[in-house]
């Protein structure tokens, strides 16, 4: 019987112990968390771990519906009564990524399309697989400043299509190449309107052509040698300021998608090439204009001109930034050179990819003959990396990246990978945790996308969320439910006004407020917060734990609160238990046999403090739990301050007791009473036995009388020493005393003699 119950203790703590290292393991939260839920709705949204038990056996009396799935089974809770709703995963549209060469519809990103049912606060983990296609359709529109100083860039354009198209073959099949152009606002002060200067505004004789605002010279196609004849058939214009129309430009040329020609399925470059500075919002009151940009097409069908230009402001950076992401366009700044002694236009530019979702800045050479390379360089750039991006609304959703690049190592935290080449494969993982604001929401459904910034595909995630129980839909009443109190609701009851408790049993006045009579000595909560109380009465949480209990008419006390020892309340049930004071509240250690200390810490075994001569920690200190404590640390040392560099050694300790009780010399040979008190007797041999033994030390002195003599002694332990003398000590012989005195003395008289006769 003795062996059944420490097999069971032993079962019992290996439990406890499993239950306290799992990570996931929610007993911190079992406490208050889920058991003041009053009903299966409210307790689904408490915490993702906590469930309610709808079956109608249920003991609500003792126990809350509400509370970990693991505590409800132990009081009882049939499986098929356990509202415990888990997240759940379905692929709606997940076609596979596309190889090079595959015919039809080019899918870079997979899935594409999820629905989630998520309870608030458990997450889920969705994997977005990337892999960017080779000859994936490529649209670049070449928007230029066409004002007078760039005209010099226009001839060395006129070949720029041929030569594009050749480059970017080596990249994609499908590439279509498109042209416009910008001056600005045809109002003063931007361009001088008399009516000579609108038709040539051009300086110095030159010829050009009257100003506009932005003019789609050639919607994308993939003839591109029209680039190069569309270019041939341009001449510049001129305006008065410095600033250009490139915003207005630009923005005409994002949101135009029909008449500029994006495909939905291509990637998006706009190039953006001047040599000056641009106008921004605000700029179009200095011509009267006061009606904001809206950010829509205005393109005249038969001029292909933006034709609001004169009637609303220009955008701004931040308003035509949204456009260009919303329609996954990729703006590349190509900026000219100016003559030396002018403001470089740069300075307007460096900053600008800031403030844009992706974009490049990147310097033209004085006649824009580098357009080429900084094109491709641009793209191969663009394809070498990928970053994804989501527009799940930041206080409802909460997302967490990891990526696996072409190295295959989960890098947590990480939205982007680089290094890529086309047709390489990267997967971004990601950890979706739904808020409780969710749930407060009018519509319970909600759809956002995540997929790379650099192109227009992605993956929509449209998430349901799991906000209330299928059961609260049915209620019954009558006189024998609920003690004809209230409505049964997922099992529980809900109380009529003025009624409560778990049956609907307590006066409503009863409950309201604070009960006293569930309030421990001077605090401000029922239960200590542990609990809830009932018709005045405490019904004490319950752990996950079955070791750790709640207990006490206001919950006050528990079995796991007391202080710790390598982990455990009280060292574990091996070393103690942890009891409560029921007067006080406070919890305390009841150590076990062998154990001590506020924690159990403490070994009470003082054998591992006797020193190797048998005394306790050597005499020089106090063994406290298992280990020695030296009176004096810098002069004793050691486990058992066995070690004392400065202390005489044993064979001088021993020295005087054996002179006076065997030779009747030294310094106790006059002192009988001193001699009397040696603890240790002596054994007296004519020649000393067990010379060669390893666990006996031999001494050797010389007395007051030029004699030595030798002893040995042996620890027997519990401070027993064995000593062993020789019965004579070895004393010089008188002649040879008096041999060595003659020679003394025949030395001396020899050294006057000598000396006199040196003196004479």
């Amino acid at each position: 019987m003795e062996i059944w119950r420490s097999c069971l203790v032993c079962v019992i703590w290996c439990l406890a112990t499993c239950w306290a290292q799992d990570p996931l393991a929610p007993a911190a939260i079992t406490d208050s968390m889920c058991t003041t839920a009053k009903s299966c709705d409210e307790c689904i949204v408490k915490s993702p771990q906590c469930g309610w038990c709808e079956s109608k056996g249920f003991d609500d009396d003792s126990y809350s519906r509400c509370d970990l799935p693991e505590n409800l089974r132990r009081r009882g809770c049939k499986e098929d009564g356990l509202n415990f709703p888990k997240n759940k995963l379905i692929e709606v549209e997940a076609k596979p990524l596309s190889d090079a060469g595959d015919a039809g519809e080019i899918v870079q990103v997979n899935p594409q399309k999820l629905f989630l049912q998520m309870r608030p606060g458990e997450p889920t983990r969705v994997q977005l697989n990337i892999r960017q296609a080779e000859d994936f359709p490529v649209d670049l529109y070449y928007v230029m400043d066409l004002s007078q100083s760039m005209a010099n860039d226009l001839d060395s354009l006129k070949g720029l299509g041929d030569k594009l198209a050749k480059v970017m073959k080596n990249i994609t099949k499908d590439f279509r190449l498109g042209y416009g152009a910008f001056v600005d606002k045809v109002k003063m002060p931007y361009v001088d309107i008399l009516e000579r200067k609108l038709q040539n505004p051009c300086l110095h004789g030159a010829v050009c052509v009257p100003p506009f605002g932005f003019r789609n010279v050639l919607p994308l196609t993939s003839e591109t040698n029209r680039f190069s004849e569309e270019i041939g058939k341009v001449d510049a214009s001129g305006n008065l300021d410095n600033p250009e129309g490139g915003l207005d430009a630009l923005m005409q040329a994002t949101v135009c998608k029909e008449e500029i020609g994006w495909r939905d399925r291509a990637r998006h470059l706009l190039l953006y090439s001047t040599d000056a500075p641009f106008h921004i919002a605000g700029d179009g009151k200095l011509a009267g204009i006061v009606k904001l940009n809206d950010g829509k097409c205005h393109m005249d069908a038969v001029s292909m001109e933006y034709s609001a230009s004169s009637e609303q402001d220009y955008p701004s950076i931040s308003q035509l930034s949204g456009k260009m992401q919303e329609n996954s366009i990729f703006p590349i700044f190509a900026i000219g050179r100016v003559p030396p002694g002018s403001a470089d236009p740069m300075a307007f530019y460096r900053d600008l990819p800031k403030f844009f979702h992706e974009s490049e800045v990147n310097r033209l050479t004085e006649d824009s003959s580098n357009v080429v390379e900084l094109v491709e360089d641009v793209y191969r750039n663009i394809t070498s990396g990928v970053k994804v991006e989501d527009d799940a609304p930041a206080d409802l959703f909460g997302v967490e990246y990891t990526a696996t690049c072409v190295d295959g190592i989960p890098h947590k935290g990480m939205q982007e990978c680089s290094g890529l080449q086309l047709g390489d494969n990267v997967t971004f993982s990601l950890d979706i945790t739904m808020t409780n604001k969710t749930c407060d929401m009018p519509m319970k459904n909600f759809t956002f996308s995540v997929g790379p910034t650099a192109f227009k595909e992605s993956l929509q995630i449209t998430i349901q969320a799991i906000c209330d129980c299928a059961c609260s839909e049915e209620r019954v009443e009558g006189p024998d439910i609920c003690n004809g109190n209230g409505t049964q609701v997922c099992g529980g009851c809900q109380c009529f006004p003025q009624r409560s408790g778990a049956k609907c049993t307590c006066d409503k006045e009863e409950a309201e407020g604070i009960d006293p009579a569930c309030v421990w000595q001077n605090s401000t909560v029922e239960c200590s917060d542990r609990g809830n109380c009932e018709c005045g009465k405490c019904l004490c949480n319950t752990r996950t734990n079955p070791v750790e209990e709640i207990y006490g008419d206001q919950c006050q006390c528990d079995t796991y609160s007391c202080e710790l020892y390598k982990k455990l309340p009280c060292g574990g049930p091996t070393r103690g238990d942890c009891k409560c004071n029921n007067v006080t509240g406070l919890n305390y250690c009841q150590c076990k046999d062998g154990w001590s200390g506020s924690n159990c810490g403490c070994e009470e075994n003082s054998k591992k403090c006797i020193s190797p001569d048998g005394l306790v920690c050597s005499n020089v200190g106090v063994c406290e739990c298992g280990k020695c404590s030296c009176n004096d640390t810098k002069k004793y040392r050691g486990a058992t301050c066995q070690n004392c560099d400065s202390c005489p050694s044993e064979c001088d300790l021993h020295k005087p007791c054996v002179q006076c009780k065997v030779y009747k010399t030294g310094k106790y040979k006059d002192n009988p009473e001193a001699c009397n008190s040696c603890p240790h007797e002596v054994e007296v041999f004519e020649e000393l036995p067990n010379r060669e033994s390893t666990d006996r030390i031999s001494c050797v002195f010389k007395d007051e009388n030029n004699c030595n003599f030798e002893f040995t002694y042996r620890k027997l332990g519990e401070g027993n020493i064995e000593l062993q003398a020789v019965e004579e000590p070895s004393c010089p012989l008188v002649a040879d005393v008096l041999w060595i005195i003659d020679f003394e003395r025949s030395l001396d008289l020899s050294c006057v003699i000598i000396g006199n006769e040196q003196n004479a």
